[in-house]
């Protein structure tokens, strides 16, 4: 497990790391482009990280334990009325190209090979996910079909996809009424 107790110089590197992972992908970025806009010494971000692999690792882990953070959060929250309002707020969070999810998502298809403990991660965290989704469609109080929880991981991640491809969040969010829509609550 990775220690996260980290400076602020540090998490600067990770932030800086995640948006360009985001935007360039993992192969892309390259540690000297890091290096130019973290603005630090290469051997300080070796001193921090050791390796490209640690620093993707430490990435994925900030971004797991945040999204993880934010879903308990819907999950516990009295804010939303039923458990279909959490999964479609769920849906939502994960949904976003500025959402902490992207960076999982695209860890998916590019480090498997490469940063095999990277992948991992943002595997664990897709089964953790799709734990919590089972959970809360089990508590639905109906008699109507009910969501399978690896369907509403596939809706993220098909969302995530077109919002990639067009940026348009109406759409997303009149795909998420229309699939929660069959679901009546007692």
């Amino acid at each position: 497990m990775l220690n996260l107790e980290i400076s602020s110089a540090e998490l600067k590197v990770i932030c800086t790391s995640i948006h360009l992972f985001n935007s360039n992908g993992f192969h892309n970025t390259g540690m000297n482009l890091l290096i130019k806009q973290a603005n630090i010494q290469k051997a300080t971000l070796y001193s921090y990280f050791q390796s490209k692999e640690r620093l993707i690792e430490m990435c994925i882990n900030f971004q797991t334990k945040l999204l993880k953070e934010a879903v308990l959060a819907i999950i516990y929250s009295s804010h939303y009325r039923t458990p279909i309002d959490k999964l479609k707020e769920i849906v939502i969070l994960h949904a976003d190209i500025k959402s902490l999810y992207h960076l999982i998502l695209k860890a998916i298809f590019e480090v498997k090979i490469i940063y095999p403990e990277a992948y991992n991660m943002a595997v664990e965290y897709r089964k953790w996910l799709l734990h919590e989704i089972s959970e809360l469609i089990f508590s639905l109080e109906t008699h109507a079909l009910k969501p399978d929880a690896s369907m509403v991981l596939n809706l993220i991640d098909g969302l995530l996809l077109q919002l990639l491809d067009s940026n348009n969040l109406d759409d997303r969010d009149k795909v998420v009424e229309r699939f929660f829509g069959g679901v009546k609550l007692q």
